[in-house]
């Protein structure tokens, strides 16, 4: 039995695996990362099977103020034209947006707490449907969003912003919200972020979000995601 290889690129010291890391842990995959507010170096492409790709509060443009977004564009762009299952979150799937020819822009709102996304089912493989709920309420934290790029299908929808998530090719899932939101992680979002928080439609206040408690069915649609991806295309 070959061990499944999980690569993940980290923006910031606060924003890590979050749940993910607990199936990881069951799947006894073998895990890597680069700390890019580090500047750690990118690995070899042959060194992982799969690329996950974490959020973070800074934009995708701001190559100055971040230098080696530059590079991770680049490594990204690679890491799908080589048929790697990819998956981004937030600032992730922003990024994969980018380099597929989507572009990233202002959202209308800035979309911050507990709000609901819809799953567009009917446009996406059979085998990832089914494992969606039809809605769900999910974290966000966002201010910008993406177009879809040629060749992407939809995946989800919200009231404050059209475009939540696509698929690309199958092995590439882009998830404007988190899913692998832990209690943990969402102090520490809250903590590092706080100041972003702004009498807003579609922004909730801290004590608004700590009232909300759907964490065991985000982290279940996370799993689900991930054995999708693990059954489909790297059954190890």
């Amino acid at each position: 039995m070959t061990t499944l290889r999980i690569h993940y690129l980290q923006h910031v010291p606060f924003e890590g695996l979050g749940f993910i890391e607990e199936w990881t842990d069951k799947q006894k995959a073998s895990i890597s990362c680069t700390k890019l507010f580090l500047n750690e170096p990118l690995p070899d492409q042959e060194e992982f099977d799969w690329l996950i790709i974490m959020g973070g509060p800074m934009n995708i443009y701001q190559d100055d103020l971040y230098p080696w977004l530059s590079s991770e564009k680049q490594f990204i762009k690679e890491t799908i034209l080589r048929d790697k299952v990819v998956l981004g979150i937030c600032l992730g799937a922003q990024l994969i947006a980018d380099v597929l020819g989507g572009e990233i822009s202002a959202n209308k709102e800035k979309e911050i707490g507990w709000f609901p996304v819809s799953f567009i089912k009917d446009t996406i493989d059979n085998k990832l449907g089914v494992v969606l709920p039809d809605e769900l309420s999910v974290v966000h934290w966002h201010g910008d969003t993406f177009t879809l790029p040629d060749g992407a299908i939809h995946l989800a929808i919200s009231t404050a912003c059209r475009n939540q998530g696509f698929t690309y090719n199958d092995r590439v899932i882009a998830l404007q919200f988190h899913l692998e939101t832990t209690p943990e992680s969402l102090k520490a979002l809250i903590k590092n972020c706080e100041n972003e928080i702004c009498p807003g439609e579609w922004i909730q206040t801290t004590e608004e979000m700590a009232a909300q408690d759907n964490f065991n069915a985000i982290n279940t649609a996370m799993t689900n995601i991930l054995d999708y991806l693990k059954q489909t295309f790297q059954d190890v």
